[in-house]
């Protein structure tokens, strides 16, 4: 039941961006309150309190700001844009599994195996395309997919963290991405090419730290052997080429809408989510086979977004309160003031800063919309774009390194180490070298 009312919210939310019903908007908020509060009570600890503690504070805030049950109304669907997405960009994995992509990409990876620079790059790069549309899932299928290998953990652990930590910096279908894009009011083909090359440093720096690594230590990559024909190497590169294809239609769908049609690019990214599953069930004739993952996707994904449901809503209403108080400008005349003595040590600072917090537990979302809602570029000196890009790389360096962080965690039970092995023991040196890299060339370009 609880799904269909957040399918539900979302469905609303879409109908009335466009729609403009005015006496709809109630009832998307009230649906949107029953929603948080039924995740609430299923949320873990951490995401619980916090988004209790934010709502309060936001309520309080609006309250005391005068704007009343409208203000707090608006600060509730503030981040609804950004939940419509996290909700339904799941929706995209379907073909990919029923096209049976996935298979491909184990016999590409099950090549390399016994040579680990390749295998390495291999994996990072596959991250590199698939997490954008797979978000987390991505890494959980291509740890499926390598299972049979027997591959050491620093090897995983490195791969999949410098693989994935990509994402986060360009994808218009990662959340992270969306959220900074959406409070800073910058189209996606505004931010793409920033985004894209901040990632591909990303993937390049760590791939150099791999190769060094493993000149002064070898790594034992034997693993159990499997016949492949010529006949199987050709049809899944065939599948190989038709996801990339797949992936570069899809994105350049994104860019093309929003160009045209100048619709938010949460809410694009969320119509295709729609529609690119129905889309393939009408030209395969595969709704029998798209049904059951409907189904799951309804009664075991959609139930599993409590955290994401307490942190999108109470992060959004009280980054709208903040607005306008004494609190807000604050932050606002410190950031200003340090970006005015100097661009770099203000640069680092909201670097350090959304580390520190993330590292401690609380959620990146939280530190980046605080942020982000007292930000003027121009104040500051720069434009949109730079903050944009300066925001996205400390929020992917805090989601690799903080040992509580959903990223983090996930690697760390793959590969069975310790959240800060997983971080700084076997990503330290290139999340350093990222950060000096990034800070350097953000504040020569802003």
């Amino acid at each position: 039941m609880r799904s269909y009312l957040i399918l539900g919210m979302c469905g609303l939310f879409l109908i009335q961006y466009f729609a403009r019903l005015q006496w709809l908007e109630p009832i998307i908020v009230v649906m949107t309150l029953i929603a948080f509060a039924g995740s609430a009570t299923k949320a873990n600890p951490t995401a619980r309190w916090y988004g209790i503690v934010m709502l309060v504070v936001g309520v309080t805030l609006e309250w005391g700001k005068g704007t009343g049950f409208q203000g707090i109304s608006d600060g509730i669907s503030m981040n609804l844009p950004l939940l419509t997405l996290v909700i339904l960009v799941p929706l995209l994995s379907l073909p990919l599994k029923l096209g049976g992509y996935f298979s491909a990409i184990h016999l590409f990876l099950q090549g390399l195996r016994h040579h680990p620079r390749s295998l390495f790059s291999g994996i990072t790069s596959v991250l590199f395309i698939l997490g954008p549309i797979l978000n987390l899932g991505s890494v959980r299928i291509v740890d499926e997919l390598l299972k049979d290998l027997k591959l050491p953990p620093a090897l995983l652990a490195k791969s999949y963290l410098v693989g994935f930590s990509t994402t986060m910096l360009w994808s218009p279908y990662y959340a992270a991405v969306g959220l900074v894009l959406y409070y800073l009011q910058i189209p996606v083909t505004g931010y793409m090419a920033y985004g894209i090359g901040l990632a591909l440093l990303f993937l390049l720096t760590g791939n150099i730290l791999f190769a060094i690594s493993l000149s002064r230590h070898p790594l034992n990559m034997d693993s159990t052997e499997t016949v492949i024909t010529e006949d199987t190497v050709k049809g899944h590169r065939q599948k190989l080429v038709q996801l990339g294809i797949i992936i570069v239609a899809l994105m350049t769908t994104t860019f093309l809408l929003e160009s045209l049609t100048h619709w938010s690019m949460l809410v694009i990214v969320s119509l295709i989510a729609i529609a690119f599953p129905l889309g393939w069930g009408l030209v395969t004739k595969g709704w029998s086979r798209l049904m059951p993952h409907w189904v799951d996707f309804r009664d075991q994904s959609v139930p599993l977004m409590n955290n994401e449901i307490v942190l999108y809503t109470s992060a959004g209403l009280l980054g709208r309160a903040m607005q306008g108080t004494d609190f807000g400008s604050g932050i606002g005349w410190a950031l200003t003031t340090l970006a005015n003595q100097s661009f770099m040590l203000f640069a680092v600072c909201v670097v350090v800063t959304i580390v520190a917090v993330t590292f401690i537990g609380i959620h990146p979302m939280v530190i980046v919309t605080a942020l982000v809602t007292q930000m003027d570029a121009e104040q500051l000196g720069t434009t949109n774009p730079i903050l944009a890009m300066l925001l996205m790389l400390a929020w992917s360096i805090s989601s690799v390194l903080s040992p509580v962080n959903p990223l983090n965690l996930m690697v760390s039970r793959l590969t069975g180490l310790s959240g800060l092995q997983v971080g700084l023991r076997y990503n330290g040196w290139h999340l350093l070298l990222v950060a000096m890299l990034g800070v350097g060339i953000i504040t020569i370009i802003h």
